[in-house]
Protein backbone atom coordinates (compact mmCIF):
# COMPACT_ATOMS: atom_id res chain seq x y z
CA UNK A 1 0.00 0.00 0.00
CA UNK A 2 0.87 3.82 -0.71
CA UNK A 3 2.09 5.29 2.60
CA UNK A 4 -0.60 7.67 4.17
CA UNK A 5 1.75 10.42 5.72
CA UNK A 6 0.94 12.93 2.39
CA UNK A 7 -2.39 12.02 2.56
CA UNK A 8 -2.62 13.13 5.92
CA UNK A 9 -0.22 15.84 5.56
CA UNK A 10 -2.49 17.88 3.01
CA UNK A 11 -5.64 17.31 5.10
CA UNK A 12 -3.84 19.03 8.09
CA UNK A 13 -2.73 21.59 6.49
CA UNK A 14 -5.92 22.36 4.74
CA UNK A 15 -7.12 22.06 8.20
CA UNK A 16 -4.60 24.34 9.60
CA UNK A 17 -5.03 27.14 6.85
CA UNK A 18 -9.19 26.84 7.10
CA UNK A 19 -8.96 27.60 10.42
CA UNK A 20 -7.06 30.95 10.22
CA UNK A 21 -3.95 29.36 11.53
CA UNK A 22 -0.29 29.23 10.57
CA UNK A 23 0.56 25.43 9.93
CA UNK A 24 4.25 24.57 11.31
CA UNK A 25 5.85 21.56 9.48
CA UNK A 26 8.29 19.15 11.90
CA UNK A 27 10.76 18.13 10.08
CA UNK A 28 13.84 15.20 10.71
CA UNK A 29 16.62 17.16 9.12
CA UNK A 30 18.75 13.93 9.21
CA UNK A 31 17.04 11.75 6.93
CA UNK A 32 18.08 11.57 3.13
CA UNK A 33 17.58 13.82 0.71
CA UNK A 34 16.67 17.05 2.84
CA UNK A 35 17.21 20.43 1.45
CA UNK A 36 16.82 22.60 4.46
CA UNK A 37 18.42 25.54 6.34
CA UNK A 38 21.22 23.79 8.01
CA UNK A 39 21.72 26.60 10.66
CA UNK A 40 18.70 26.52 11.98
CA UNK A 41 18.69 22.42 12.72
CA UNK A 42 18.47 21.84 16.75
CA UNK A 43 18.75 18.58 17.79
CA UNK A 44 18.41 16.68 14.11
CA UNK A 45 14.97 18.46 13.70
CA UNK A 46 13.75 21.37 11.82
CA UNK A 47 10.41 23.51 12.49
CA UNK A 48 9.47 25.27 9.29
CA UNK A 49 6.54 27.74 8.69
CA UNK A 50 4.71 26.77 5.60
CA UNK A 51 2.16 29.19 5.52
CA UNK A 52 1.36 30.67 2.15
CA UNK A 53 2.40 34.06 3.62
CA UNK A 54 5.73 32.53 4.28
CA UNK A 55 6.69 30.65 1.12
CA UNK A 56 5.98 30.31 -2.73
CA UNK A 57 5.56 27.53 -5.15
CA UNK A 58 4.43 25.33 -2.23
CA UNK A 59 4.36 21.64 -3.56
CA UNK A 60 2.95 19.09 -1.70
CA UNK A 61 2.70 15.61 -3.47
CA UNK A 62 3.03 12.30 -2.29
CA UNK A 63 7.00 11.97 -2.70
CA UNK A 64 7.84 15.36 -0.90
CA UNK A 65 6.94 19.12 -0.08
CA UNK A 66 9.42 21.34 -1.50
CA UNK A 67 9.25 25.26 -1.70
CA UNK A 68 10.81 28.41 -1.91
CA UNK A 69 11.53 30.33 1.20
CA UNK A 70 14.07 33.29 2.57
CA UNK A 71 16.05 32.67 5.86
CA UNK A 72 17.73 35.20 7.53
CA UNK A 73 16.89 36.77 4.32
CA UNK A 74 18.84 34.90 1.67
CA UNK A 75 16.56 32.78 -0.63
CA UNK A 76 16.46 28.88 -0.29
CA UNK A 77 14.54 26.38 -2.23
CA UNK A 78 13.65 23.67 0.69
CA UNK A 79 12.87 19.59 -0.06
CA UNK A 80 11.26 17.06 2.23
CA UNK A 81 10.68 13.74 1.47
CA UNK A 82 7.79 12.58 2.64
CA UNK A 83 9.30 10.31 4.83
CA UNK A 84 10.98 13.17 6.72
CA UNK A 85 7.75 15.11 7.57
CA UNK A 86 6.70 14.19 11.60
CA UNK A 87 3.98 16.62 12.45
CA UNK A 88 1.83 19.12 11.11
CA UNK A 89 0.56 21.47 13.89
CA UNK A 90 -0.96 25.11 14.07
CA UNK A 91 1.47 27.61 15.09
CA UNK A 92 -1.00 29.35 17.94
CA UNK A 93 -2.54 26.53 19.69
CA UNK A 94 -0.16 23.59 18.58
CA UNK A 95 -2.95 21.49 17.77
CA UNK A 96 -2.13 19.18 14.91
CA UNK A 97 -1.11 16.01 13.66
CA UNK A 98 1.84 13.76 14.38
CA UNK A 99 2.16 11.39 11.55
CA UNK A 100 2.36 7.58 12.04
CA UNK A 101 5.86 5.37 11.67
CA UNK A 102 5.63 4.40 8.28
CA UNK A 103 7.92 2.03 5.65
CA UNK A 104 9.04 3.85 2.93
CA UNK A 105 10.66 2.53 -0.63
CA UNK A 106 12.75 4.39 -2.80
CA UNK A 107 11.13 3.41 -5.69
CA UNK A 108 14.33 3.89 -9.01
CA UNK A 109 13.73 6.47 -11.04
CA UNK A 110 13.78 5.82 -14.31
CA UNK A 111 15.88 6.44 -16.95
CA UNK A 112 15.03 9.09 -19.94
CA UNK A 113 15.27 6.96 -23.04
CA UNK A 114 18.62 7.50 -25.38
CA UNK A 115 18.37 9.64 -28.26
CA UNK A 116 18.04 8.03 -31.79
CA UNK A 117 20.45 8.46 -33.62
CA UNK A 118 20.38 9.06 -37.08
CA UNK A 119 17.07 11.41 -36.94
CA UNK A 120 17.68 15.21 -38.35
CA UNK A 121 15.44 17.96 -38.42
CA UNK A 122 15.28 20.25 -41.98
CA UNK A 123 13.94 23.53 -42.82
CA UNK A 124 10.89 22.57 -44.83
CA UNK A 125 9.70 26.31 -46.90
Amino acid sequence: MLPKRSYLLNAAYSWVSDNDMTPYLLVDAEQKDVVVPTEFVKDGQIVLNVGMSAVRHLIMDKEAVSFEARFGGKPMQVYVPMRAALALYAKENGDGFVFPDEEFFDEPKPTPPEPKKGFTLKVVK
